[in-house]
């Protein structure tokens, strides 16, 4: 693994494959600096010789799980840097006893990051509530798992069949389909859609397959089509 800038104090960093469900998952995180210097760690992955190169670009300061599926590697990055603060999705705390968390994201972004990122929750879905950051100097919106967009051959077999029924699947990507069932209040998530496509993107990060490099507003308006 190695660090890639992506856009002014924003870096990403391509994980390993993981299989979830049965599915291979490729993985991604992003370092953001913060205008204080302090970094700003979404969606940690497993170290793999990225310490030197984070330890280079500053202080590691925040620790950020946006949904209640991307939090396995927290627990070793919070030992790695024990004065950094554990930021837990909503529910996540009741999921992740083992982990004593500084603050759960809301609506409002916490006053460490203020200046530099705004941030989205959407609401609605009954199973998690995922938040969507907002990087104000790179024009960047950062999805976890609410857009899902892999390359067409990417999944084999009945799997390749089974990812373009779910919808994550270029063209016609969003997120997957078993998630769009869960917001039994869509007001709510359009309205936290309609915030993030106000903002302008003009790139998307994406946990999980094929980010947008430039033309960020089309490419999340077209990602929730459906909504």
């Amino acid at each position: 693994m190695e660090l890639r800038a992506f856009g002014p104090e924003l870096w990403i960093a391509e994980g390993p494959v993981v299989s979830f469900y049965g599915f291979p998952y490729p993985t991604r995180m992003a370092v953001i600096r913060l205008s204080n210097g302090d970094l700003f760690i979404w969606s940690p992955l497993p170290f793999a010789g990225l310490k030197d190169e984070i330890d280079a670009l500053g202080p590691v300061a925040h620790l950020v799980s946006p949904n209640l599926l991307h939090h396995i590697w927290l627990g070793a990055w919070k030992q790695a840097y024990p004065a950094a603060r554990l930021i837990a999705s909503p529910g996540l705390p009741r999921r992740r006893r083992d982990l004593a968390f500084d603050a759960v994201l809301t609506d409002t972004p916490d006053p460490a990051w203020a200046a530099d990122i705004d941030q989205v929750a959407v609401h609605g879905n009954i199973f998690m509530t995922e938040t969507v950051f907002l990087h104000r100097s790179s024009r960047t919106a950062i999805f976890a798992d609410l857009i899902e967009n892999f390359p067409p051959g990417w999944f084999k077999g009945w799997r390749g069949w089974l990812a373009r029924l779910d919808g994550i699947v270029f063209p016609n990507f969003g997120a997957p389909r078993e998630m769009r069932w869960g917001f039994v209040d869509r007001r709510k998530a359009r309205s936290g859609i309609q915030r993030v496509l106000d903002f302008a993107p003009e790139r998307v990060v994406i946990a999980h397959g094929t980010m947008a490099e430039s033309g960020g507003t089309g490419f999340v308006r077209h990602a929730f089509r459906w909504l």
